[in-house]
């Protein structure tokens, strides 16, 4: 089973939206699992102190090493060889295809940093890698954890409706995904493209990836350099 254990200061944010929907009710079916650690439970002294001021001098506060590798120390099996992820806005992108990878494993580890971030040495020490879901920042991880476990449990056996679904999405093949139309025929004066009508399935197809590079053209050119 696919298990995603998340360590954070708050735990009662947890499982959120991820309790709903596709995810929500692949939780409840067993297709995946989800536990929460409480950082704030290895806490210094009778207030559970977490963070410090920052060596240097700096505004903020940084989460202390010590605390945080006692609670992934406790919380975590020394043979337990799933990725543990730092949410961090410096880290690495996360893509799809990191998304897929993720999703082929046997889950994730996730460290949701708070306030100025996390002491640096812990990084190395418990050979943390950071990931990032965006350039722009975030009050804590919490959020970006929900992100990656929803980007990859819906990639999941068993999880979506149609497999195809899958592999016709927003970055499967380097592309944005074309346009997609429904009933009713037209609507407030637009209609639904004639080709789409045709039931020629290889003048559909064309026209979908014809969509698709249109639109990564014109919105996201920088996925066209990648490739």
């Amino acid at each position: 089973m696919w298990r995603a254990t998340i360590f954070t200061l708050f735990p009662e944010m947890f499982p959120g939206p991820l309790g709903l929907s596709l995810s929500g009710e692949a939780l409840s079916r067993g297709i995946w699992a989800m536990d929460t650690r409480d950082i704030r439970a290895h806490g210094l002294g009778r207030h559970r102190a977490v963070d410090d001021t920052p060596a240097g001098g700096g505004p903020g506060m940084v989460i202390r090493a010590d605390v945080l590798g006692a609670s992934l120390d406790a919380g975590l099996d020394e043979d337990d060889r799933r990725p543990r992820l730092l949410l961090s806005a410096r880290g690495a992108a996360l893509t799809q295809v990191r998304a897929r990878a993720l999703a082929s494993g046997d889950g994730v580890v996730l460290i949701c940093g708070r306030f100025e971030g996390v002491d640096e040495r812990i990084v190395a020490a418990r050979n943390l890698e950071e990931i990032s879901i965006g350039d722009y920042v975030l009050s804590g991880g919490e959020i970006a954890a929900m992100v990656v476990c929803d980007a990859c449990v819906r990639l999941l056996p068993g999880v979506m409706g149609a497999e195809a679904s899958s592999v016709e999405e927003s970055f499967e093949a380097g592309l944005l995904e074309y346009p997609h139309f429904t009933r009713p025929r037209a609507w407030e004066g637009l209609e639904i493209p004639e080709v789409l009508l045709t039931g020629d399935h290889a003048r559909i197809k064309a026209w979908r990836e014809a969509e698709a590079l249109r639109i990564t053209r014109e919105r996201r050119p920088d996925l066209l350099k990648r490739s």
